[in-house]
């Protein structure tokens, strides 16, 4: 496709037209990934806690742990928030540059990509092992899914309708 066409495709997404606000949705639920990955990230650094919505882990604090053990988990929340910033950059990215101009293989690995990464982290949350407060732990990023997920239907029906 030329850059030409690729434009035109652009501009014939109208503001407010169902494309547009399910890409815009879709985007700003990507933007909200980063924001919680930036979150995280933060917590580990200065927090009080080991994360959002984690104050302990069995009674015991960081600080209260053995020092390698902490610096192990810390580097775990590190590598975890690169990888929720990094799925949020993707999403943002496929869905605002790539949706907008009814590209399929965009809408689709923005999906694939979201719904991989919350298959795989959340079950985790649900077989016990550790005490969280659920809605701030994970009350976020069901918010930010669930905007997506209506970014994803808007945009589905919006992309099933000719350009204008």
């Amino acid at each position: 496709m030329s850059t030409q066409q690729s434009v035109q495709q652009e501009q014939a997404v109208e503001f407010g037209s169902t494309l547009w606000n399910g890409a815009l949705l879709m985007a700003l639920a990507g933007v909200a990934f980063i924001g919680y990955g930036i979150v995280f990230l933060v917590l580990n650094f200065v927090g009080g806690g080991f994360e959002l919505g984690v104050s302990h882990l069995g009674g015991m604090t960081p600080a209260q742990l053995d020092p390698t053990v902490a610096f192990y988990i810390s580097h775990l929340h590190v590598a975890t928030a690169a990888f929720i910033i990094s799925t949020g950059i993707a999403v943002t990215a496929l869905s605002w540059f790539g949706v907008r101009q009814r590209l399929r293989w965009a809408w689709a690995t923005a999906v694939i990509t979201a719904v991989t990464g919350l298959a795989i982290a959340l079950p985790m949350h649900y077989i016990g092992g550790f005490a969280h407060d659920w809605v701030t732990h994970l009350g976020p990023i069901y918010l930010a899914t669930a905007v997506f997920v209506g970014g994803v239907v808007l945009a589905y029906k919006g992309m099933s309708t000719p350009a204008q």
